[in-house]
């Protein structure tokens, strides 16, 4: 395993991270192919076994229960503080903001939360989930803030987010004296890489950490044409995500199974090889062994000039998809 910082933080990161989204009941929450305990605790002490300490989370994967696993597997184990926890929190919802329930009360009530499933004192990265236009940004940072002075939280981070509101809240929290985000955790692949008009540049300028999530496309870059996967059949969001666009990103798709041929090595491999050249640390989810081990193993494949950009040759871009299509809504017309 390789290791480098998460931005302008003092955090030392695998080069990859173990997305927990798989994990938890069943019948917890928005997803009917998640893990239960017991196998979600082999793939978590599998990821540890193979140097993997970045782990990310969020309250809302099947209604808190992936942080429960995740934190009992941790503590079983690990040593804390040689692991890296992210979770991240939901906005306000309406009902909040009829009790009057401000944007600062609504975070500490969320990471009190989130540590209490986790059984954790405190966690190293919190991320902002979704942006809210129902809250104001001075009221998100505040908050932030306050988790961070309190010792809940070492940093923070944010996803599904445009460039400009990251810009936005980081600058806010430097007139302020808040903390910054140091991490952007957004919608990033081979067949999906809208990140790269502005949310790359920017964070290289800035030294912000890019922690994408679906970095194999819920599966899709990972498995040759014809394989199937209970995810595959029955995450009907990731098929909102991608269906749309599936005749075209079948193209690329075909070059990661032909590249993967020719080194013999698995279609993950060369899909996060690919990714590994342009971000800190890919949130990789796995639902089996093999999907974390061939994670692991992409970190040694070092692709040519020429291999990285037969596999780009064929974008086109794609519009906005899942939560970033929502981000827009809030926007005045």
């Amino acid at each position: 395993m390789e290791y480098t910082k998460l931005g302008n933080s003092d955090l030392t990161v695998s080069r990859i991270c173990m997305g927990c989204m798989g994990f938890g009941g069943a019948t917890k929450g928005q997803h009917s192919w998640t893990l239960d305990e017991e196998h979600s605790r082999e793939i978590i002490k599998r990821g540890l076994e193979l140097g993997v300490n970045f782990y990310d989370t969020a309250i809302a994967y099947q209604s808190g229960t992936s942080e429960q696993y995740l934190g009992r597997a941790v503590g079983d184990f690990a040593k804390r503080d040689e692991v890296v926890i992210a979770t991240k929190f939901l906005p306000r919802t309406d009902e909040d903001i009829a009790n009057g329930i401000t944007g600062q009360k609504h975070i500490e009530r969320m990471i009190d939360k989130s540590l209490s499933n986790l059984g954790m004192d405190y966690v190293d990265l919190y991320v902002y989930h979704m942006w809210d236009y129902k809250t104001p940004i001075y009221d998100i940072m505040e908050g932030l803030n306050n988790v961070v002075k309190a010792g809940k939280a070492r940093y923070i981070g944010i996803s599904n987010c445009f460039a400009w509101q990251v810009a936005k809240a980081n600058g806010i929290a430097e007139m302020e004296g808040f903390e910054k985000f140091v991490s952007v955790q957004g919608h990033y692949n081979l067949i999906f890489r809208e990140e790269e008009r502005e949310m790359v540049p920017f964070c290289q300028e800035e030294n912000i950490a890019l922690t994408p999530y679906s970095a194999l496309a819920s599966g899709r870059l990972a498995k040759h044409q014809g394989e199937k996967s209970k995810r595959l059949e029955e995450d009907a969001y990731a098929k909102f995500k991608y269906d749309a666009t599936k005749e075209q990103d079948e193209i690329i798709i075909s070059r990661v199974a032909e590249l993967a041929k020719n080194r013999n090595v698995s279609m993950t491999e060369i899909s996060l090889a690919w990714l590994l050249t342009k971000v800190t640390s890919p949130v990789v989810g796995a639902t089996k062994l093999h999907h974390i081990e061939g994670a692991a193993k992409a970190i040694g494949i070092k692709l040519t000039a020429d291999e990285i950009a037969y596999l780009e040759e064929m974008y086109v871009p794609h519009k906005l998809a899942g939560v970033m299509a929502q981000n827009t809504l809030g926007l005045k017309k």
